[in-house]
């Protein structure tokens, strides 16, 4: 019972925070508004927004040629296929159950390409805490390039009480890691020191790893690619098609912490967009339609490739379970 309360909540309060917030958002629109959001999305150019959700898909197919860089140390060199069809699926799982997709992940690689889990999922934190620097880079560029007006922008829209929570929440977090990684002084079960071994050795899958510069490499690629598909996005409209760089950068970096919020940013992301590129003169209207064209076009692209990947896993490794 605690598990399904549990399960329920952890589904349920970000799902209902997101549907919340777009009740909130669109109960103060007008009618006359509600006819400008519907023009804009009946003249997006969706042509560009094809080219922006391949231009994302793109950077997956990278993360998955990565993901071998990390996986090759511990003695493991899956296929390509496979890797990227783990990855599609931990994506659609978490527009379901919010964090599920990297445990998804490790499960799948553990079941068709025999990498047990422990050390899978090790890497897989490891790839997260990589990702996070490349968001904190571009977030400190956004702080340079526009401090005050992103400052006043978070500081009104996130509680502080709740950034000093995710603050100390994050460091806890770390000190934990660490001491289970390093100091490990007390005895536990061998079960439950083989999975924290594996964890540390695909933690530490960074480390050992002979390709650090193609890794980097490819890296940077994957967050161009970011970057270049929210970019390609901007000119789906031609209201927002003359963007600067800098505002696409803040924009860019401001809708990437939403996803942490609720359902993959799900009535969070638009709602943000709309925010904060109303700060540099765009319509609350073009920058809510701008941001749902966005959000629906890739989330569509992870649900189709998500579901294909389900059915195309087990076909694809038919011999590997005979």
């Amino acid at each position: 019972m605690n598990k399904i309360i549990s399960k329920f909540l952890q589904i349920g309060i970000p799902l209902g925070f997101g549907i919340f917030l777009i009740w909130f958002t669109y109960n103060k629109f007008t009618p006359e508004q509600f006819v400008e959001l519907k023009a804009y999305f009946s003249n997006a150019n969706y042509g560009i927004v094809v080219l922006s959700v391949l231009l994302s898909v793109l950077s997956h197919f990278l993360r998955a040629y990565r993901w071998n860089f990390m996986l090759q140390p511990l003695g493991y060199k899956p296929k390509l296929a496979n890797n990227f069809m783990a990855i599609s699926i931990a994506y659609l799982m978490n527009i379901f159950i919010p964090k599920s997709g990297e445990v998804s992940r490790g499960l799948i690689m553990d079941k068709y390409e025999k990498i047990p889990f422990e050390k899978g999922f090790g890497s897989i934190i490891s790839e997260r805490i990589v990702d996070l620097i490349f968001l904190m880079i571009f977030t400190f560029t956004a702080l340079f390039l526009k401090f005050d007006v992103l400052y006043e922008y978070i500081a009104s829209s996130i509680p502080k009480k709740l950034m000093y929570a995710a603050g100390i929440g994050f460091i806890v977090f770390s000190i934990a890691l660490i001491f289970l990684l390093k100091f490990k002084t007390f005895t536990i079960p061998a079960k439950i020191k083989n999975f924290i071994d594996g964890l540390k050795d695909g933690v530490l899958s960074i480390v050992k790893m002979k390709k650090k510069k193609a890794f980097i490499l490819h890296s940077l690629f994957i967050w161009g690619l970011y970057v270049a598909s929210f970019y390609t996005a901007t000119h789906a409209l031609i209201e927002t098609s003359s963007i600067p760089l800098s505002t696409i950068i803040i924009a860019f970096v401001v809708g990437s912490f939403t996803f942490a919020f609720t359902n993959s940013g799900f009535g969070t992301y638009p709602a943000a967009i709309a925010g904060i590129l109303v700060l540099f003169a765009v319509p609350f209207t073009v920058g809510t339609a701008f941001g749902w064209i966005v959000w629906i076009s890739n989330i569509t692209s992870i649900v189709v490739i998500g579901v294909i990947s389900l059915i195309t896993l087990p076909l694809y490794n038919k011999n590997k379970l005979a």
